[in-house]
């Protein structure tokens, strides 16, 4: 699905402990997280022009998550992509905080439980990381397998939500 020629587009770039991370918001909605060097990331010119004002609630959260007092995001998104992309994103935000799950489980929760290399694919291509938590999905063993932002980013985002699970207030 691609975003229409009509559609406002803005981004912002604010720091983390995973590097700098671009926010890019659709008529006035998060579309995208994007961390530095991610595979599947559009080119900049994508990114419309530079404003920080649509981004006010989404920085907040990710702030509180990164300062441990964060589990859940409910900052408005939108996920543009096809309808399986859709709905494999939507299971991800099922997953929770301090959680794994395996491509095989998640492909079961979709509905399609031979369809593991598909989710993987729309898993790969999620829109909105961290936010939309792929870095969730390991690989059957439990072993880490492929994240669009590198699977150092992918351990350090699990080891962090591992120690925090326990001592956080879901909010």
């Amino acid at each position: 699905m691609t975003t229409p020629h009509f559609a406002r587009r803005a981004h912002t770039v604010i720091g983390s402990p995973v590097g700098e991370l671009t926010l890019v918001a659709t008529n006035g909605i998060l579309s995208g997280l994007y961390m530095e060097e991610q595979r599947h990331r559009p080119p900049q010119d994508d990114f419309g022009h530079r404003d920080v004002g649509p981004f006010a609630a989404a920085i907040d959260q990710i702030q509180e998550y990164f300062s441990g007092g964060r589990t859940v995001f409910d900052v408005a998104i939108a996920l543009g992509g096809t309808d399986f992309q859709q709905r494999v994103w939507t299971t991800l935000r099922e997953i929770p905080h301090g959680q794994t799950i395996s491509y095989a489980e998640l492909a079961v929760r979709v509905g399609t439980p031979s369809a593991s290399r598909a989710v993987g694919l729309a898993n790969g291509r999620n829109p909105i990381g961290i936010i939309v938590p792929c870095h969730r999905v390991v690989g059957s063993s439990g072993h880490l397998t492929g994240y669009g932002g590198g699977l150092n980013r992918k351990r350090f985002l699990l080891d962090f939500e591992s120690e925090t699970a326990s001592t956080v207030v879901p909010r």
